[in-house]
């Protein structure tokens, strides 16, 4: 009854091996699709954007999740690269951090050709896999970034921002709009005339459900897990899941241990737990990966960086997912919510122009242009008694 015993073990070698060579087939045809990398801020940690340091070189890179050799080991065919500052840049320079941290990810597709592709759309992102290249895209991490401006959030589209995700919620604070502010509103229909990605990782419950009410497209959560998995306020809650499916949009689950197993410590299962769950019930079709590597201290044990997204999958084939559903959640789901997007989009109609009431702005170093006539006025005067000057000026400065 037992003479075979000796054998079961190199059954499970041989099961594991055939789900990992299962995973890379199906990865060469239809790679991931990452939705949060925080690279862009390792970057400018490490190296102060300096890219041709020699040690920012991105084939040898050393000390983060992420570099070439691990993205084409992972089979990393799409990227978000997440355009992140800092909550304390706030009222302060929080635009022109994001605008230096948009210009790295320029600047490194620019330099790695051969590798990344920067793309704005979702047949960008198909080219990118024809080519064997990592489609390369900007998400905008923070509603500060636009320093509650529409001109700037105009402006940072037409830079290529193509996912903006809002404030964190902590907890610590009490909560001042109940979901969405009037301007808040503005800014998600003005998201969808353009045909942004709406990211609704790190909001609250009640913005989640009030933005999933009232926006036009399916939206992401780019780097989100499940609360009824690991009871995280970053993590999103059933009732919320039941309204992804409604409304056909997508959570990327994220990989940070404390998101994971709400303890330091969790493996590549319980990640699995995680998705398993979102696909219970959200559905197939709701679940994606947003790893947030080189943005997260600790990271599961059997991820450790972006080449072992293999081993993930391996792990949904082995839990019986279909390949269909695999590949949905590796690259299909994304597509589709990016073609919703782009779709209900349209930049003919004219743009929100209604800016943020003075009293709602904070810092003390702010301007007041545009707020009233007096301002308004007196900057006109100025202007004209500048302009009047200006030739003298230039006459001084030629003695």
């Amino acid at each position: 009854m037992w003479s075979g015993w000796w054998l079961w073990p190199l059954v499970a070698v041989c099961t594991a091996d055939f789900f990992r060579d299962e995973a890379e087939r199906i990865m060469r045809d239809s790679p991931v699709i990452d939705g949060h990398n925080d690279l862009p801020w390792q970057l400018l940690d490490m190296f102060n954007n300096r890219l041709q340091d020699e040690r920012a070189n991105l084939t040898t890179l050393a000390g983060t999740h992420t570099n070439i050799p691990k993205l084409r080991a992972g089979f990393v065919g799409g990227q978000f690269w997440s355009v992140y500052t800092p909550c304390d840049t706030q009222n302060k320079d929080a635009v022109r951090r994001t605008l230096e941290q948009m210009d790295v990810v320029h600047r490194m597709c620019r330099m790695y050709p051969e590798t990344f592709l920067y793309v704005t759309s979702s047949a960008g992102i198909r080219q990118a896999f024809r080519e064997g290249k990592v489609a390369s895209l900007i998400g905008v991490e923070g509603g500060h970034s636009i320093d509650s401006s529409l001109g700037v959030l105009r402006a940072l589209y037409q830079l290529g921002m193509r996912a903006d995700n809002w404030l964190v919620d902590t907890g610590d604070s009490e909560p001042q709009s109940q979901g969405l502010s009037p301007f808040g509103q503005r800014v998600v229909k003005e998201l969808n005339r353009l045909g942004v990605l709406i990211d609704l990782a790190h909001v609250s419950v009640a913005t989640m459900k009030a933005t999933l009410q009232l926006s036009r497209a399916p939206v992401i959560f780019s780097h989100s897990s499940a609360y009824s998995v690991c009871a995280s306020r970053r993590n999103v809650p059933d009732d919320v899941l039941r309204l992804v499916k409604q409304t056909d949009s997508l959570v990327m689950v994220n990989f940070y241990n404390n998101y994971i197993s709400c303890t330091n410590k969790a493996n590549l299962s319980q990640v699995a737990d995680h998705l398993d769950h979102i696909k219970e019930v959200a559905g197939a079709r709701a679940v994606g990966f947003g790893g947030d590597f080189d943005g997260v201290p600790r990271v599961p044990e059997g991820l450790e960086d972006v080449s072992k997204y293999p081993d993930l999958i391996a792990e949904l084939l082995r839990r019986n997912w279909t390949e269909a559903e695999v590949k949905g959640a590796l690259a299909d789901n994304l597509l589709r919510v990016f073609e919703a997007v782009e779709q209900a989009s349209n930049l003919t109609q004219a743009p929100e122009e209604e800016p943020i009431p003075l009293d709602q702005l904070g810092g003390s170093c702010r301007t007041h242009y545009g707020y009233s006539s007096g301002a308004s006025s007196l900057h006109r005067h100025w202007g004209l008694l500048l302009a009047s000057l200006a030739p003298l000026v230039l006459c001084l400065s030629l003695l």
